[in-house]
């Protein structure tokens, strides 16, 4: 085991899958449904901005949203939030029963838990679902959804949630994540190691921020950095 880490946790879109397979795959719901995910995204991006300046979590974050959502849309709200529901949190997750994890994913966690490491995930969308389709359903110590408490990454209280459910302080667990300005950022905030799944299609995504503790490119590298 790697000194001083204890847990390994990771982020699920864009870390244990490269986005370009989802997003292919997706085109069809946007361009049937491309006001509705325009506004949507926005709204999500209000919401992180928000969180910068106003870090106290929200109260009904779905209803919030889809406030937002709705204010962007110029639409009444309570319609949109069964509609979002529908269409983007329902409506996305069987698209993952044809989407591929990154190269030796699966055999780098089991691994890594064989080592004698908690294994954790954190997502942003709900992960219960999409980790069936992908075949990871029962591999994790603790598995959270940032949008249970009221945030979205990089807002760190998830992560500290996170830190939590794996029984561990914060400062033993490296988080594994493909955005540097929401994962590796979010765990920096609340003290955690990370480490930084470089994207071969945009490999400058959020250089700016704050380096991780590690970067690698496949999940070779990951495995061999922790274990070896």
């Amino acid at each position: 085991m790697r000194d001083g880490i204890k847990g390994v946790a990771f982020d699920l879109d864009g870390t244990l899958y490269p986005n370009y397979r989802f997003n292919i795959k997706l085109i069809p719901f946007i361009l049937k449904n491309w006001r509705l995910t325009a506004a949507f995204g926005k709204a999500r991006k209000i919401i992180r901005r928000e969180q910068e300046n106003k870090p106290a979590p929200i109260g009904s974050f779905y209803e919030y949203q889809a406030n937002l959502t709705a204010k962007i849309l110029n639409v009444s709200p309570e319609p949109l939030q069964e509609k979002i529901n529908s269409l983007i949190y329902k409506g996305w997750e069987p698209i993952f029963k044809k989407v591929k994890l990154f190269d030796k994913t699966i055999q780098t966690i089991t691994a890594l838990k064989k080592a004698g490491y908690k294994i954790g995930l954190l997502s942003d969308f709900p992960p219960g679902v999409k980790l069936e389709y992908l075949g990871l359903k029962d591999i994790w110590d603790a598995v959270l959804c940032s949008e249970d408490y009221g945030t979205l990454k990089p807002h760190p209280l998830s992560f500290t949630k996170l830190a939590a459910a794996m029984d561990l302080p914060c400062q033993e667990i490296l988080y594994v994540g493909n955005s540097r300005p929401y994962d590796v950022v979010g765990a920096n905030r609340a003290g955690m190691k990370t480490a930084w799944i470089k994207n071969a299609l945009f490999p400058g995504n959020g250089l700016k921020n704050p380096k991780p503790d590690f970067s690698f490119s496949n999940y070779r590298q990951l495995h061999d950095y922790m274990i070896n």
